[in-house]
C-alpha cells in the first residue's frame, strides 16, 4: 500500500497546485480523472506482484540460526579433502568478468527473468520471492566459499546422479536437492539420524533396501542410497503429481504433507499448505529453487568451483572378493586413509566384508586401480597383529559353546545336554574334580586342538579360556619365544582346550636366542635403602608378561582378591599393565 498513498500524494498535490492557478472546472475534471486512472493501475499492479509472488524491494525475511539446511552447508568447513582449503582470491580472473572478491548484486526483475528462464525448461514450477530470494543471498553472498565447495563436490557426483535420473525418467533438477539434504557431504549426518547424501532415515532407507549394520551403512553409500532417492522420488510423485509437494514429502514425510493439505482446505499447492508444514519444510522448497538457481548462474554470481582432490573421473570401482581393510589398502598403495574414507564414506569400521551373495566395492583413485590388481593376493592376505587376533577371537568365538551353570546341575547333566563327555568338559576347562557351582561358566564345545607331535616325555599344558602366552610363560618359568618356537607359533594367538609344550623336547635347542621372561614368582631383590628393604622385605612379586591382564593374575593365584592386589598395588582397574612391572601378590610365610 505505500507505493499507491505515495501516488496519491503527489499527484494530489500537483492537482491541487494547478487549481490553484487555473480555477478551471474542466481542467479539474481532467484531472480528477487521471488521477483516479493512475490509482487503479497502480493497485492492479500491485495485486498482480502479489499473486506472482514478485516480493516489493521493502521486504526481507531472515533464517532461522539453528535452520539445519545452513548447519549442513557449515559442514563442509571440516571436509579436508579440497584442493584449496582457504577459499581462492582470485577465481574471478578465469570468466573476467568481475574483478577478484567483487560479489554481484542484482535487482528482484533479473532474478525473477531468470527464473522463469529455468521454468521454462523444467516441469518442476519455480517462483521468485521473499524465501527464495533469501537462500540465493545464502548461497551466493553468505557462504560464497561453502557454495564453491559444493560446486566442486557437484563435478564428483552429479555425473552419477544424472546418469540414475535420466535411468528413472525424473526431472534432472532434483540433482539440487542432495545439496539441500547433505551439502553433498558424504559423511553428512542430521541431528534426528537422517545420513548419507541423500539424508536417509533408517526406516526408509529399509523400505528401499539399503543395509545397516555394524560394518556398513547403505545409506551412505553413493550408488545404492542415489538409486534408492530416484526410486522415492518416484513413488512419491504416483501419490501428488506435483513435484514441489514431492519434495515437501521428502523432507517431511507424506503423513505431514497430507495432514497440511487437510489443514489447507485440500489444496494442493505448495505455497497454499506451506504454513502447515514442519518449519524446517517451509524453507525447504524456497532451498532448493535457490541452489537451482546459484548453481545454473554461478558465474553471474562470480562463483566458481573449489574441486575436492578426486572428480568423478578420477576414481575406479573394484569388486571385492575377500573382506578387505581399508587401513591396508591405505599402507599397500600409500593412499592417505582419509581419502579412502572420503570415497568409501559407507564401511563404518573402516573393514570392506565380503558376501558372494551381496557384493561390495572399493572405490579408489583409478591411477592406483593397476597396482591394487597387481597386488591384490598380497593386500587380501594382509593382517595386522591385532587384526589377525581380532578375527580369529572371533571366529573362535562363533565355535566355541559356553554354558551358565544353574542351580542342581551336574556335569553329567550338562555333558548329557550337549552330547558331550564329562571327561571332555574337564579337559576343555581344566578341571581336576566334578564339583561346579551356579553361575560358573563352562566351555561344552570348542575348536578342534592343534596337535603337535612331540616326545612322549614332553609336558603340555592344556590352554584355559582367557589364558595368554605370558601368562603360561610365567606359570612355567620359559619365555614367550620358547613356547612360540616349541609349539610352532608364529603369532601370539592360542585356543582354549590347545595343547602347549610347556617344556623343552629333546629334540629341540634348550632355549632361543632371545632373553627368557622372568620367573613368575620371586623375592624382592632390587637395590634399595634400609628403611625401603625394611618395607618390601617377604613380600612376593609377580612380574607382568605381554598380554597379561588384572584377571589372568587372579586366575593364577587364587589367595589374593582383586581389592587386595589393588590396595597392595595402589593400581586401579583401569590401570595398564606394562611387561616387566612387578605386582606384589602376597607375602611369604
Amino acid at each position: 500500500m505505500r507505493k499507491t498513498n505515495c501516488n496519491q500524494l503527489f499527484w494530489r498535490s500537483i492537482y491541487n497546485l494547478i487549481l490553484k492557478m487555473t480555477g478551471k472546472i474542466l481542467l479539474k475534471t481532467l484531472l480528477s480523472v487521471f488521477l483516479a486512472v493512475t490509482i487503479c493501475f497502480s493497485t492492479v499492479a500491485r495485486e498482480n506482484d502479489d499473486e506472482n509472488n514478485i516480493p516489493p524491494v521493502e521486504e526481507t525475511w531472515e533464517l532461522a540460526k539453528d535452520d539445519p539446511i545452513v548447519a549442513m552447508l557449515d559442514s563442509l568447513a571440516l571436509l579436508t579433502v579440497f584442493r584449496n582449503l582457504e577459499r581462492r582470491a582470485d577465481t574471478a580472473t578465469d570468466a573476467g568478468r568481475f574483478p577478484p572478491g567483487f560479489i554481484p548484486q542484482y535487482d528482484d526483475s533479473v532474478y525473477m527473468a531468470r527464473i522463469e528462464q529455468i521454468n521454462a525448461y523444467s516441469p518442476i514450477e519455480f517462483v521468485y520471492n521473499a524465501h527464495v530470494r533469501t537462500f540465493i543471498n545464502l548461497y551466493a553472498n553468505r557462504r560464497r566459499d561453502l557454495t564453491e565447495r559444493v560446486m566442486g563436490l557437484a563435478q564428483l557426483y552429479f555425473p552419477l546422479f544424472e546418469e540414475q535420473l535420466d535411468k528413472h525418467d525424473l526431472p534432472l533438477e532434483l540433482k539440487y536437492l542432495a545439496v539441500i539434504e547433505s551439502a553433498l557431504n558424504p559423511v553428512a549426518r542430521s541431528r534426528v539420524g537422517a545420513t548419507g547424501l541423500w539424508q536417509f532415515m533408517y526406516g526408509t532407507g529399509k523400505m528401499y533396501g539399503l543395509e545397516v549394520n555394524s560394518l556398513v551403512d547403505d545409506r551412505s553409500d553413493i550408488y545404492k542410497s542415489t538409486v534408492a532417492a530416484c526410486e522415492h522420488f518416484v513413488d512419491l510423485y504416483k501419490i501428488y503429481n506435483d513435484w514441489n509437494l514431492v519434495l515437501c514429502a521428502y523432507n517431511a514425510g507424506p503423513g505431514n504433507v497430507n495432514r497440511a493439505i487437510r489443514r489447507a482446505g485440500g489444496a494442493r499447492d505448495f505455497w497454499a499448505i506451506r504454513h502447515f508444514l514442519p518449519r524446517e519444510t517451509q524453507n525447504y522448497v524456497p532451498a532448493f529453487m535457490a541452489v537451482t538457481y546459484v548453481m545454473k548462474h554461478a558465474a553471474d554470481h562470480n562463483l566458481f568451483p573449489n574441486p575436492p582432490i578426486y572428480s568423478h573421473f578420477d576414481v575406479d570401482t573394484i569388486k571385492v572378493t575377500q573382506q578387505l581393510s581399508l587401513r591396508t589398502v591405505s599402507q599397500f598403495l600409500d593412499i592417505p586413509l582419509d581419502h579412502l574414507r572420503y570415497l568409501n564414506p559407507s564401511f563404518r569400521q573402516n573393514i570392506i566384508p565380503f558376501n558372494a551373495n551381496k557384493p561390495y566395492y572399493l572405490r579408489i583413485p583409478r591411477d592406483y586401480t593397476g597396482l591394487f590388481i597387481a597386488n591384490a593376493d598380497t593386500i587380501y592376505n594382509h593382517r595386522t597383529p591385532e587384526e589377525i587376533r581380532q578375527e580369529e577371537l572371533a571366529a573362535q568365538l562363533r565355535e566355541t559353546t559356553v554354558h551358565v551353570v544353574r542351580s542342581g546341575e551336574v556335569l553329567g547333566t550338562i555333558a548329557r545336554r550337549y552330547g558331550t563327555t564329562v571327561g571332555e568338559i574337564q579337559r576343555l576347562n581344566n578341571l581336576r574334580g566334578t564339583l561346579i557351582r551356579p553361575g560358573q561358566r563352562l566351555i561344552v564345545r570348542a575348536p578342534a586342538r592343534t596337535t603337535t607331535t612331540v616326545a612322549s616325555t614332553a609336558n603340555t599344558h592344556v590352554v584355559r579360556r582367557g589364558e595368554t602366552l605370558g601368562v603360561i610363560a610365567s606359570r612355567y618359568r620359559v619365555s614367550v619365544e620358547q613356547l612360540q618356537l616349541w609349539n610352532n607359533i608364529s603369532g601370539t594367538i592360542i585356543y582354549a582346550g590347545q595343547n602347549l609344550i610347556v617344556r623343552q623336547p629333546e629334540n629341540m635347542p634348550e632355549r632361543v636366542e632371545n632373553t627368557p621372561a622372568e620367573p613368575e614368582i620371586e623375592k624382592y631383590t632390587g637395590e634399595k635403602t634400609d628403611e625401603e628393604m625394611d618395607e618390601y622385605d617377604g613380600y612376593i612379586w609377580y612380574i607382568v608378561q605381554q598380554g597379561d591382564t588384572l584377571q589372568d593374575i587372579l586366575d593364577m593365584h587364587d589367595d589374593i582378591t582383586l581389592e587386595e592386589l589393588k590396595e597392595l598395588n595402589d593400581i586401579q582397574i583401569t590401570s595398564p599393565l606394562v611387561p616387566g612391572q612387578r605386582l606384589i601378590i602376597g607375602m611369604e610365610d
